[in-house]
């Protein structure tokens, strides 16, 4: 189990992390999503004792990351979003290095480096120079690395990223088959990733953590469905009549290919009755041809951008500066 309760860290007068909680039961691959500097790599290194936070704990197993940073670094692999591998390193002398780090008695490490090599598939490139590797081997020798010990809780930073389509694929593949007995965490900003890979979605920004919950958790929270409507006509009193349809919360008109017909993306409130049919009678009230009306389901791209781009939370992520202490 990993146990994160109200940490924060600052560096100078910025806050990066503002009182995140949340609990991770074993076996569960969770991804923490948020935008460039929303504090997921700084809540990361809290989790993994790189640093310490300046209020709040980390429990991971019921070990504190603090006083017990040892046992919680036993538990734990971790691939950083840049691996710190040595370039001039062959992979098998990289992966010995690092078995010895973790303290591996002689007929383990050799054990330990097949097995991973294998599971990550690297035995080809085992004598070749780190540095002569692409970018998708590299990733596997830093994945492999962070498995030597057989940790319970594997912790990946930006796992796809700078990797091409078939990387990133293979990468998937390799994430899937780790998460099989394993708890994981996925830092990550790659959203049709995450939904590929994670069973649980954790939403920050500025510091803050906005959601908790899977993601048809989120998708019903949060968000409604859009309506796509595409007419001809006399758009002007059709489109100001749909304001006063319940459900109509916000509407959105584009042009098509089509001259004369019109998209208007209609944007509803959650718990409002289905609006569709209001807007065939008014569409036919008004003589509007209607070519199509039909719903799309929310996304988690959506949900994200909602999330994020809220008032709420723009008002709280802005640049916040702590206090002084003397």
């Amino acid at each position: 189990m990993i146990l994160v309760r109200e940490i924060q860290k600052s560096f100078g007068r910025v806050d990066a992390v503002r009182g995140m909680s949340f609990t991770i039961e074993p076996g569960e691959v969770v991804a923490l999503l948020g935008p460039n500097g929303a504090g997921k790599s700084t809540t990361i290194r809290m989790i993994t004792s790189y640093l310490s936070p300046d209020e709040g704990s980390v429990r991971i197993d019921g070990y504190d990351t603090q006083t017990d940073s040892l046992e919680v670094r036993q538990r734990i692999g971790y691939l950083p979003e840049s691996a710190p591998l040595y370039p001039e390193m062959r992979v098998i002398d990289f992966l010995d290095y690092r078995a010895r780090l973790f303290h591996l008695p002689r007929g383990a490490r050799a054990k330990a480096i097949g097995q991973v090599m294998d599971r990550c598939r690297i035995a080809a490139v085992a004598r070749r120079r780190i540095g002569h590797l692409s970018k998708g081997y590299r990733q596997r020798v830093g994945l492999a690395s962070a498995l030597l010990h057989n940790p319970p809780v594997l912790i990946l930073d930006e796992p796809s990223n700078g990797l091409d389509p078939s990387q990133i694929r293979e990468t998937r593949s390799l994430v899937h088959e780790l998460a099989e007995n394993r708890t994981m965490i996925i830092c990550s900003h790659i959203l049709p990733e995450v939904e590929r890979l994670a069973t649980r979605l954790i939403v920050i920004a500025g510091g803050r953590k906005l959601a908790d919950g899977t993601l048809g958790d989120l998708l019903a929270q949060h968000t409604a469905p859009q309506l796509v409507v595409e007419v001809q006509g006399d758009l002007q009193a059709f489109q100001a009549s749909l304001g006063d349809v319940c459900g109509v919360r916000a509407i959105m008109q584009k042009p098509t290919k089509d001259p004369g017909w019109t998209i208007l993306t209609i944007d509803t409130l959650p718990s409002a009755p289905d609006p569709r049919p209001e807007i065939a009678c008014r569409a036919a009230s008004a003589s509007i041809a209607l070519r199509e009306l039909r719903e799309v389901k929310p996304s988690l791209e959506r949900v994200f951008m909602d999330l994020i781009e809220s008032p709420e939370t723009i008002a709280t992520s802005t640049p916040h500066h702590a206090e002084a202490t003397h």
